[in-house]
């Protein structure tokens, strides 16, 4: 078996993760993970992330739609993690959308192709 080390020093103790849908290959979102997060991540078998505003969080805690994560890997210079996951809930984005790249430039604007699954404000209140 290969030894492979996460830099998590080379970001300032975070690595970004891609989160993709283990069964389409849909790019879910991109979040970031410290030793803390990545450790529990592998301990728990759900993606757990950090975030500076939020710190240590585990996807779904509030809103139910968690990943069940089905693969972790690493890029070639170790600073960069690719988790694939089962999104429970339909949602990965907190807008309520099932991804977290919704918005497309199109005709010198953005335009939002993707509606979404649930209200935000039902089911985290005025938090966001």
């Amino acid at each position: 078996m290969e030894q492979v080390k996460i830099d998590f020093e080379k970001g300032g103790g975070l690595v970004p993760v891609i989160t993709q849908d283990a069964d389409s290959g849909e790019v879910l979102m991109l979040a970031y993970m410290n030793q803390i997060a990545f450790d529990e991540t592998v301990k728990s078998g759900r993606a757990v992330y950090w975030s500076r505003s939020r710190g240590l969080w585990r996807k779904g805690e509030e809103s139910g739609n968690h990943q069940d994560v089905r693969g972790i890997f690493v890029d070639c210079d170790g600073d960069t993690i690719l988790l694939k996951v089962h999104q429970h809930g339909g949602a990965a984005c907190h807008t309520g959308r099932r991804h977290c790249f919704y918005r497309e430039k199109a005709d010198g604007g953005w335009k939002t192709f993707l509606e979404p699954v649930f209200d935000p404000a039902e089911v985290y209140g005025a938090k966001r």
